[in-house]
């Protein structure tokens, strides 16, 4: 069966501790959100407290269309992500929005992300 909604009627909107929220559309087995990261987000401050773990251990797959953000890893690695860069990153890191523009990321591997434990 063929479906459709726009994002900007999500399924569900999972708010972060402060500082944005993600809007979630499931269709079928497929599932897409779109995290907007308000000035001032930090992983380890905003989702650790409903994740329940020390990093961030999703997956996460998709293309950032706004703003910035960087991600740091437990091997010490880090990156930074803007509009255009398409993302692949492995679980365990923590992540933060550079600047004082909202970073959003569109997000296929969010089907946990930001729920409570």
């Amino acid at each position: 069966m063929s479906e459709k909604l726009n994002i900007e009627t999500p399924h569900e909107r999972r708010p972060f501790k402060a500082h944005g929220h993600m809007d979630v559309v499931t269709l079928g087995d497929f599932t897409l959100g779109r995290g907007v990261f308000e000035p001032g987000w930090r992983w380890s401050n905003d989702v650790k407290p409903i994740a329940g773990t020390d990093s961030c251990q999703t997956h996460h797959t998709g293309i950032c269309t706004s703003g910035q953000m960087t991600i740091a890893f437990e091997d010490g690695n880090e990156i930074t992500v803007g509009p255009g860069d398409v993302v692949d990153l492995e679980p365990g890191h923590d992540a933060w929005t550079v600047g004082d523009e909202p970073c959003v990321i569109l997000d296929t591997g969010i089907k946990a992300y930001a729920k409570p434990a």
